[in-house]
């Protein structure tokens, strides 16, 4: 099948509504071999669920490291001013950092730690590239919501992932709790594809990453993944790591609490879902935010 055609198309004129999955959820073999970094149980739920959470997958002498880089990439006026990164909407607080893996040493080897790599890859059926990475900080008091989306939607129109073999990695770097807006998840909604309403706007990322309008479900449609899989919220110590499903619809709440919530997140995809002309019609977002460098990211 020719990866220029559009098996789930999105942004359209109306009415939103459901495309079956016509992809796999786990592209190995169902029954793990000895050496496979999952139970047969785990994969089983993944495939089910959507998502697999593994509380303090890294230990706390690891997790010092990553959080002191945090704050010091966090407290930096030179980072605050670069291109790859995206401010809160409403305050000069930083939300985002984009490309962690290719910019940051500490970074870039956890990205490709092999308690990682090593489960993606099984899953992905494949070996993998980073498509994008990123620290999240959702400071508290003013911390904003993200809200309810399906992250393959995005990177289908607007970067031109033809098919569903992706994962998202979100890994805490602090404590992810049930007032701090810790991640949810909509459990068993990596099934469905919701083709969105609403033509994509030119550099669309531009206004997205702050607060995102176009590429998210209409409340009705999100009612009825809710009413078939409920929602879960992804808590955990620092160290926790939540794997999820690329078509998997998540979100997560405003911080009001006076904690911060910080998450590193990397997304993998298989090296043989490369990213072709983006579905939308329009330019592909920049590298920083969807790489087009398709190198195999090798397991350390």
């Amino acid at each position: 099948m020719s990866a220029t055609v559009d098996f789930y198309p999105s942004r359209i004129s109306a009415p939103a509504g459901f495309i079956p999955r016509k992809d796999p959820v786990v592209y190995s073999d169902v029954r793990p071999a000895r050496t496979c970094p999952l139970t047969e149980s785990e994969i089983g739920f993944y495939q089910e669920n959507g998502y697999l959470c593994f509380e303090s997958l890294f230990p706390e002498a690891e997790v010092a490291e990553y959080q002191k880089e945090l704050l010091r990439l966090r407290d930096s006026e030179e980072v605050k001013r670069g291109r790859d990164v995206i401010l809160e909407p409403q305050s000069n607080e930083i939300r985002s950092i984009f490309a962690v893996h290719r910019h940051n040493p500490v970074f870039r080897r956890l990205a490709g730690d092999g308690r990682i790599v090593g489960r993606v890859s099984y899953l992905l059926g494949s070996p993998v590239y980073m498509h994008q990475s990123r620290i999240n900080y959702k400071p508290g008091i003013h911390g904003k919501e993200f809200f309810w989306h399906s992250d393959f939607e995005t990177w289908h129109m607007e970067d031109g992932m033809p098919r569903m073999r992706a994962i998202s990695c979100s890994i805490s770097l602090s404590e992810n709790n049930e007032f701090n807006g810790p991640l949810m998840l909509i459990p068993g909604s990596h099934r469905h594809f919701l083709a969105c309403v609403g033509e994509t706007p030119e550099n669309h990322y531009e206004q997205s990453l702050r607060k995102q309008e176009y590429g998210v479900p209409d409340a009705e449609s999100l009612k009825w993944l809710v009413d078939q899989g409920g929602i879960i919220s992804s808590k955990g110590p620092a160290g926790s790591v939540t794997f999820f499903e690329c078509n998997m619809m998540h979100g997560s709440n405003s911080n009001i609490s006076p904690w911060p919530r910080s998450n590193v997140f990397f997304v993998y995809n298989s090296v043989e879902n490369v990213l072709v002309k983006p579905f939308c019609g329009l330019a592909p977002r920049p590298e920083h935010i969807a790489s087009r460098d398709f190198e195999v990211l090798k397991s350390l």
